[in-house]
C-alpha cells in the first residue's frame, strides 16, 4: 500500500506504510526508510522498517505496567507486614492466653513471655506484681477463715455446754428459758455456719482425696432414707437409670444432703418432694409459689432469699463447689406451669 506521507531526501526516502503483522494478527502501521548505497561498486537498496506505536498503547502499557508494581508492591508489604505483626504480637497472645487460664487456687505464679516491646514488658511486670499481691491476700483471707473457724469450735462448744447445764436447774423462770433458748438456737446456726465454712475451705485444700466409683443411685436412696426418719415430707425416688461417678463418698453424701435440706426447707405446703434420676443427671424436685428473683445468684456464698432464721445461705454453695470440684454441672430453673422448684445436677459433662 502506497504512503499516505512522503519525506524525500537525496539518497533516503522516508514513508509511513500499512503492512500486515503476523504476530498481531492485523495490519499496522510502520514507519519505513529506504535508500540505496554502493558497496564496492554494488548497488544496494536498503530497507528499514519500524512499528509505530500509537499513544494509547503507550499509555495503556504505562498504567498497566504502573497498577502491576503497585499491586505487587503491597502484596509484598502486606505479607511482610503480617509476618512481622505476627512476631511482635506473639508473645502478647500468649501471656493473655496463660493469663485466661490463671487460677488464684494455684500455688505456682504467673509465668509470661518477655517481650522486645517496651509497653508489652512494662505490662507484663505490672500483671505480674499484680497477680502475685491477689495470690497473696487470697492465701492470707483463705488462711484466716480457715483459722477463725477452727478456733470458733472451742468457745461454741463450752457456751453450748452451759446453756445446757443451766436448763437443768430448776429455779429459771419462763422468761430466762425464752433467752436461753433462744441464745441456744443462735449457738447452734453459729455452730452450723462454721462447719460448713470449714467444709468449704477442706474442698479448696482437697483434702478429700478418697475417691472412688460409687453409685449414685445408691447414695441417693440412703441420703432419702436418713431423712425419711427425720422430717414428715414425702421423699420419692423415681428413675430406672444407674448412674456412677468417681468422687468421694462422703461429698457424695454431703452433696445430696444438702440439696435434699434445701428442697424440705423451701418446699410449699408440705407437698411431696420428688428425685429423679434420669440418663447423666439427678433432679430434686420440691413445690413452690413464685420463682426466684435472682436465679443467676442461687449458688453464690451467702445468698439467699429465703428470710428463715435457720438459713445460712452456704448450703446451695457448698453443692456449687463441689461440682466445681469434680466437674459436674449444677442448675436451677422454675417450671411455672406446674410451680415446682428444680436443681438439677449433670454429671456427665
Amino acid at each position: 500500500m502506497m504512503a499516505e506521507k512522503t519525506e524525500i531526501s537525496e539518497e533516503n526516502v522516508l514513508i509511513d506504510t500499512l503492512i500486515f503483522d503476523p504476530l498481531q494478527d492485523e495490519v499496522e502501521l510502520f514507519r519505513q526508510l529506504s535508500g540505496t548505497r554502493n558497496i564496492n561498486g554494488q548497488e544496494y537498496k536498503i530497507t528499514v522498517r519500524a512499528m509505530v506505536i500509537e499513544s494509547e498503547d503507550i499509555l495503556s502499557a504505562f498504567v498497566l505496567t504502573f497498577l502491576s508494581i503497585i499491586f505487587l508492591a503491597f502484596i509484598f508489604f502486606f505479607y511482610l507486614n503480617k509476618s512481622r505483626n505476627e512476631k511482635l504480637w506473639q508473645p502478647f497472645f500468649v501471656n493473655l492466653e496463660r493469663l485466661k487460664s490463671f487460677s488464684l487456687k494455684s500455688d505456682k505464679p504467673l509465668e509470661l513471655n518477655d517481650s522486645d516491646i517496651v509497653e508489652f514488658d512494662e505490662l507484663n511486670k505490672q500483671m505480674l506484681a499484680l497477680t502475685s499481691k491477689v495470690q497473696a491476700d487470697y492465701r492470707n483471707l483463705k488462711q484466716f477463715t480457715e483459722d477463725v473457724s477452727h478456733e470458733m469450735q472451742t468457745p461454741l462448744a463450752i457456751m453450748q455446754a452451759k446453756i445446757e447445764t443451766l436448763f437443768d436447774q430448776q429455779n429459771i423462770n419462763e422468761k430466762q428459758y425464752e433467752q436461753l433458748s433462744s441464745l441456744q438456737f443462735d449457738i447452734q446456726r453459729l455452730k452450723q455456719l462454721n462447719n460448713r465454712l470449714i467444709l468449704l475451705a477442706k474442698i479448696d485444700n482437697n483434702q478429700f482425696t478418697a475417691d472412688e466409683n460409687i453409685s449414685i443411685n445408691e447414695t441417693l436412696k440412703q441420703s432419702i432414707d436418713n431423712f425419711t426418719e427425720i422430717t414428715q415430707t414425702r421423699i420419692a425416688l423415681n428413675g430406672k437409670d444407674e448412674i456412677t461417678a468417681i468422687m468421694d463418698k462422703a461429698l457424695a453424701s454431703i452433696l445430696f444432703n444438702n440439696l435434699l435440706t434445701n428442697a424440705i426447707k423451701h418446699n410449699f405446703g408440705n407437698q411431696p418432694i420428688s428425685v429423679v434420676i434420669e440418663k447423666n443427671h439427678v433432679q430434686v424436685i420440691n413445690a413452690g409459689t413464685d420463682g426466684l428473683s435472682n436465679p443467676e445468684y442461687i449458688f453464690d456464698r451467702f445468698y439467699k432469699e429465703s428470710k428463715k432464721p435457720d438459713s445460712t445461705g452456704l448450703g446451695l454453695s457448698i453443692v456449687k463447689k463441689i461440682c466445681d470440684f469434680y466437674g459436674f454441672l449444677p442448675s436451677y430453673r422454675f417450671h411455672e406451669s406446674s410451680k415446682k422448684h428444680i436443681f438439677q445436677i449433670e454429671f456427665d459433662t
